[in-house]
């Protein structure tokens, strides 16, 4: 059931109205209603997901979403009820399917946006919403650290190993979405054959992942494939530590932006990987997402306003781009430091609990993000300079730049000075 899920995924952006065929019998048979037509809205954020309306017979619409990840280790998803339990504005649906394979909630219509299509539009020179996002965001942040306060425990190895989480990062280095998107992992043997197309031809994936790195004049000594050795040692799951209670997946695409009400506020929604986890893997997907991740969603867009140049010397890739990050992209970022990340982490050295690699920790997580939520190596979805700009986004995230710094390791050093 699983596989049918994640090609209506795939369809909805190439035959919606197929995809809308093949999903209405599959609503009808796994729900008790009389559900008379499916519209999906294909979206540049439905990354591994896909969305839309209901029209029931007495003409009812509905809103539901699903989110489809292959190589399910979790056995259950969608733990709205716990989230709202603990204090979240989430939307409860008002009938839902959680088991792997088939998990698809539905929701009464919210009419507000989703925060990921107001920033959008503030990106693209419609700054109506400004303020008003950037008091939401701020409002949300604060009452997030206190979610966090009030929720912090300690879980034992085996509790953390359930958490649905871990799906986003772990799991999809170690459960075949790396292989399939990249070739083996490291000191494996398998298919080596797979290529990648960047600006400079086409490459065997082997050697890239093993190449060193200079972005617009930052030196990296670690290579890709030491970043997914490093993801499969750090981010293993099966270890004891502090936990709070979170969305898991908590990047603009999952809130919507209630500007009904005064002053606005972001209702969560979409909680597929929530539960008891740590607090910096609950923060990672909107560090990266809502901030960095524009080139993924919009990678035409993106291609045809960023200037990218490489050169190879000496076994190094010497990438120049000018992607930099709007306003609306900082606001993000330092709300999100400012006003979770650094109470958090000083929370945690209070109480005893903040791993001493708690910055490896959190970049190790953040290069999941860029590298593992799409295949960078699909040329039909990613041109050959936004595969090269995601490649090196990767090694951003992941790896601690020398001599000059990446924006991440700018604002996460500004974070370590607020706990020194």
């Amino acid at each position: 059931m699983s596989e049918l899920l994640q090609d209506i995924q795939q369809l909805q952006f190439t035959d919606r109205r197929a995809a809308e065929a093949r999903l209405l019998p599959f609503i009808r048979d796994t729900f008790d209603l009389d559900v008379t037509g499916v519209t999906l809205r294909p979206s540049p954020v439905s990354l591994n997901s896909f969305n839309g309306f209901l029209t029931l017979a007495d003409e009812r619409r509905l809103f539901f979403k699903t989110h489809t990840e292959s190589d399910n280790v979790i056995g259950e998803y969608y733990q709205a009820a716990t989230l709202a339990e603990s204090g979240y504005p989430v939307i409860q649906p008002v009938y839902s399917s959680t088991q792997a394979g088939q998990h698809l909630l539905i929701y009464e219509v919210i009419e507000d946006p989703s925060v990921f299509d107001v920033a959008w539009a503030i990106e693209q020179g419609d700054d109506a919403h400004l303020q008003v996002l950037t008091k939401a965001q701020n409002a949300a942040d604060d009452q997030l650290f206190r979610l966090y306060e009030q929720t912090l425990h300690r879980q034992s190895a085996q509790e953390a190993s359930q958490a649905p989480v871990h799906q986003l990062f772990h799991h999809r280095v170690t459960q075949g979405r790396l292989e399939r998107f990249y070739g083996p992992l490291p000191g494996r043997g398998g298919d080596m054959t797979k290529t990648i197309t960047l600006p400079n031809g086409s490459h065997p994936l082997r050697q890239v992942r093993q190449m060193r790195w200079q972005i617009n004049g930052q030196h990296y000594r670690e290579t890709i494939d030491q970043l997914i050795h490093k993801a499969i040692v750090i981010l293993q799951p099966q270890t004891a530590g502090p936990a709070i209670t979170g969305h898991g997946d908590a990047h603009n695409g999952n809130v919507f932006l209630r500007l009904s009400e005064t002053p606005a506020s972001m209702l969560y929604f979409d909680p597929a990987f929530a539960g008891e986890h740590h607090p910096l893997l609950d923060l990672t997907k909107p560090l990266f997402h809502n901030v960095f991740a524009m080139w993924m969603y919009f990678p035409q867009h993106k291609a045809e306003a960023t200037q990218l140049s490489v050169t190879v010397r000496d076994g190094t890739w010497i990438v120049e781009h000018d992607y930099h990050l709007p306003a609306v992209r900082e606001m993000f970022l330092m709300s999100k430091v400012e006003r979770v990340l650094v109470p958090t982490l000083k929370l945690l050295r209070e109480q005893g609990t903040l791993r001493p690699d708690w910055r490896a920790y959190l970049k190790t997580a953040l290069f999941c993000c860029p590298f593992l939520t799409m295949n960078l190596a699909d040329s039909q979805r990613f041109p050959p300079d936004i595969a090269l700009l995601g490649l090196a986004m990767s090694v951003e995230m992941g790896a601690e730049s020398d001599q000059k710094r990446s924006r991440i390791d700018q604002a996460l050093d500004a974070v370590q000075h607020a706990l020194d």
